[in-house]
């Protein structure tokens, strides 16, 4: 016998209340409580009975039976390199984006290259059959062994799996996919979570890889709650903007792998082309003897990548100077801007600065503080930096220049673009055997180099 109650569940964080309010007492955020039917079940009625049930019993960890995680390519190795070398058997992948980001054309694109050899089941909850068809003939991923399904039931599509036993399986999209048992809409805090939760343990027990499609919130959050990142073994993202070429992958969870890694691609009317050569393409739009441009080396897991730190200063009229920044962190920005009206004098308070890491890529290291600030000094002197100079390093309070990680990476792709002079910090220098970077202490010195 059940009864039935009605919740409301925060769908930013999940918790239910038995009361509506205005915020959420958890996570504080305003108007996230939506109402949900709960069906629970009376004390002492319809108990589960577990007698039948196969009861594990503890073992120690040495006689666990272990076999190193075959991984399975996807002949992407951008894809690959964010998975951390390639697909595990039985893994949950919650691949998330803003809508129209790619997300749908780039699995598709996984799953015709997956399909080559083994078979793939396509799920689709949004688009049907036809729709699809027209997308994949378009991108040129036609392939016998990718199988579709439109349907949206999640236990119409578990039968299907075990009837049709996939080696890899795409579900498009997490919020349009719903259970029966569930009395709530599709794409509410509870379907979500149990769908999720339900397709993460047909993957455990299948051992077939998943591939879970999930939309983002305007404040760039999965929708749904926070409680879906923690249910699957990997969480990608998918970042860039839609009115711009360029998309990268990057890994904010991976329980088989490196969350450093990022995959960089090219949309074009053939479907995500690979960028093999990021740095080249980053730069090849940089404007040359121009103040407030000035080209640094950030690591991005094992991959160096050259960017192009803009700033631009301009005088400002209001009582409280603007202080914008983009793809760069903002605190750091701020720390920057004190330390180079402490140790050199320059008069930026009166001032709005703007600074930007160009090509829509986002760094937010440490080792690209002396990029910043020598790209701020050089549009608030009116002075360029010589394009083929790059900079390198951390800068601390008092204006030292503190090592980074990973200095001759950094150096090599440098100096494979064609930058002659290169900037790093002089704790790094024993580092570089056969180099001709130039070693500096802090920021002074730093400077009386660059701005002659």
């Amino acid at each position: 016998m059940t009864k039935q109650t009605t919740l409301y569940v925060c769908s930013s964080c999940g918790q239910s209340f038995p009361r509506w309010s205005g915020q959420c007492p958890s996570c504080e955020e305003w108007n996230s409580l939506t109402e949900e039917a709960q069906t629970s079940r009376i004390k002492g009625q319809n108990k589960f009975q577990v007698q039948s049930a196969k009861i594990q019993t503890p073992i120690s960890i040495t006689e666990v039976d272990y076999k190193h995680e075959e991984r399975q390519s996807t002949s992407i190795p951008e894809v690959d390199r964010v998975l951390g070398g390639g697909v595990v058997g039985g893994s949950a992948v919650l691949v998330s984006g803003e809508p129209g980001i790619g997300k749908s054309t780039m699995m598709l694109q996984v799953a015709e290259a997956l399909s080559q050899k083994e078979k793939v089941l396509y799920v689709s909850g949004e688009e049907s059959a036809k729709q699809i068809r027209l997308r994949a003939q378009r991108l040129g991923t036609l392939s016998k062994n990718l199988l579709l399904l439109a349907e949206t039931n999640i236990f119409a599509i578990e039968k299907a799996v075990a009837d049709v036993k996939p080696q890899f399986v795409v579900i498009d999209s997490i919020q349009t996919m719903f259970r029966e048992d569930v009395s709530s809409a599709p794409g509410s805090v509870s379907q979500v979570r149990e769908c999720a939760n339900y397709l993460v343990q047909l993957a455990k027990a299948s051992g077939i890889p998943i591939f879970i499609v999930g939309h983002v919130t305007k404040d760039g959050n999965i929708a749904g709650p926070r409680l879906l990142e923690h249910i699957v073994d990997t969480v990608l993202y998918f970042e860039g903007e839609k009115h711009r070429q360029y998309r990268i992958l990057r890994a904010n969870k991976n329980r088989f792998g490196s969350t450093n890694e990022v995959g960089i691609f090219e949309m074009k009317d053939t479907g995500l082309v690979e960028v093999t050569n990021p740095s080249e393409v980053f730069l090849s739009e940089r404007p040359l003897d121009s103040p407030g441009s000035v080209i640094t080396a950030a690591m991005e897991g094992t991959r160096p990548l050259l960017v192009e730190i803009q700033a631009l200063v301009t005088p400002s009229k209001l009582a409280y100077p603007m202080r914008k920044t983009t793809g760069v962190d903002y605190n750091r920005v701020l720390i920057i801007i004190a330390v180079l009206e402490r140790q050199l004098g320059l008069k930026l308070s009166s001032a709005d600065i703007y600074v930007n890491a160009a090509g829509g890529v986002k760094v937010t290291e440490p080792a690209i503080d002396l990029a910043i600030a020598v790209a701020i000094a050089s549009c608030y002197k009116n002075k360029p930096v010589d394009a083929k100079t790059s900079v390198i390093g951390e800068i601390g309070l008092a204006g030292e220049i503190r090592s980074v990680s990973q200095i001759e990476q950094r150096v090599k792709e440098a100096e494979k673009l064609g930058f002659k002079q290169i900037v790093i910090p002089q704790a790094n220098a024993k580092e570089l055997k056969a180099s001709k970077a130039k070693a500096t202490p802090n920021i002074k010195e730093a400077f009386r180099g660059l701005f002659l």
